[in-house]
């Protein structure tokens, strides 16, 4: 999954947040965090690492899963479909955006 970029906690796409500090911001368990990058709903930059750390802007996509697993009673697959949809969602607007800055 591509994490949004608006919004994110740090503009510098080199910064770095790691696994506990994503827990706390989420307010997620470990274990919903550990199905959600299993699912692929966030990307540790190295998933082979003994230590997960991630790009500060997948904060963003964990408190939106958050919200959805809380407001929604979802459990962590149902987190990651509706995840990838609203990523889907993001894609086609920009690209209907794009084509109507095409048109004039």
């Amino acid at each position: 999954m591509t994490a949004p970029t608006q919004d994110a906690p740090a503009a510098d796409p080199s910064a770095e947040v790691t696994w506990v500090e994503l827990q706390r911001a989420s307010g997620l368990t470990e274990a919903d965090l550990a199905e959600l990058v299993r699912y692929g709903a966030l990307t540790p930059r190295d998933p082979a690492a003994t230590t997960w750390t991630f790009e500060a802007r997948w904060m963003v996509v964990a408190r939106h899963a958050s919200r959805l697993r809380r407001e929604y009673e979802l459990d962590p697959y149902g987190v990651s479909v509706v995840l990838s949809y609203c990523e889907r969602i993001e894609r086609l607007e920009a690209e209907i955006r794009a084509l109507r800055a095409r048109l004039g």
